[in-house]
């Protein structure tokens, strides 16, 4: 059986294929690059690699080939180095296919691993962890800051530094999130808490319970509040405490609930004259006692 060509069809219909066919391939040019003289790129930023996930993209090229070139490096004659692809090469090689389209960069080590990183973050579905790892690398190894890293993957500076954030959870939580056990809402509201212990708490609780991530935001919030109390800081002011009534007036509210049966039961005066009388219900039923009390009392007095 004849093994599908590495182009897709859609970029086979608008793309000489002549191009193939030149010794050097060209840099600027979609080449047709066998896949034995490929080598996968040591600084790869992607570390698990979903085996389902492969098997499906593996099928889709079987049928459609690839849609999205490679982009390797060269290395020397017929020797090439993956910049980003690497997941397709897999699977491109699951397929069975011998050749595979490629954009070629001459680049030196430093510029490439700028160059992998950069684009996995920017189109690769890296999971929370390996694309803080991406950030930590092109701070570490390539000498860039948040803002030029911004610039360059498109992402907001508060964006990168939560993520890099991550990188500071116990490695428990981390390995949840490259299992994706965990999601970025839950470690965002973990990471309120600098206490390790507590943070892996959070976690157990998020992922024996199913907590939320409010519910995870709400626990995060009581453990301040307590926290706050056992260090001795000063209270908040206490909010304003309604006047008492009178003591005619209490007399009246307890002569309501006595008629109601129900004990609580609201008055509420203002100094003016004005007030209220609050009845509560827990149900259509209670509702129904309480009409039929006022109406039953109504009949009494005509």
């Amino acid at each position: 059986m004849k093994k599908p060509s590495g182009l897709g069809r859609g970029l086979g219909a608008i793309i000489d294929s002549s191009e193939y066919s030149t010794p050097q391939p060209q840099k600027t040019a979609i080449n047709e690059i066998p896949v034995s003289e490929i080598e996968t790129n040591p600084w790869q930023p992607r570390t698990d690699f979903d085996q389902d996930e492969l098997e499906r993209l593996a099928t889709s090229i079987r049928s459609m080939g690839i849609i999205q070139p490679l982009t390797l490096r060269r290395l020397g004659e017929h020797k090439y180095q993956v910049i980003a692809g690497e997941r397709r090469l897999r699977a491109s090689q699951m397929a069975g296919l011998d050749k595979v389209p490629a954009y070629i960069r001459d680049t030196d080590d430093d510029k490439m691993l700028e160059l992998a990183l950069v684009e996995n973050i920017q189109r690769a579905d890296l999971n929370p962890i390996e694309e803080a790892l991406s950030y930590q690398r092109l701070i570490d190894e390539c000498n860039l800051t948040q803002e030029n890293m911004g610039d360059r993957v498109g992402k907001s500076r508060s964006t990168i530094t939560n993520s890099l954030r991550l990188l500071k959870l116990p490695p428990e939580i981390q390995q949840a999130l490259r299992a994706r056990e965990l999601s970025m809402g839950h470690a965002r509201a973990i990471m309120g808490i600098d206490d390790p212990d507590i943070q892996i708490s959070l976690y157990q609780q998020a992922v024996e319970f199913g907590y939320s991530v409010r519910r995870i935001e709400e626990l995060v919030r009581q453990y301040k509040e307590e926290n706050t109390k056992d260090e001795g800081e000063e209270p908040k002011p206490a909010k304003k405490s309604k006047k008492r009534l009178a003591p005619v007036y209490e007399e009246i509210k307890s002569q309501f609930c006595t008629f109601f049966k129900k004990s609580d039961i609201k008055l509420d005066r203002a100094e003016s004259g004005k007030g209220k009388i609050t009845i509560p219900f827990d149900s259509d039923d209670e509702l129904k006692d309480i009409l039929e009390t006022l109406l039953l009392d109504n009949k009494g007095e005509e």
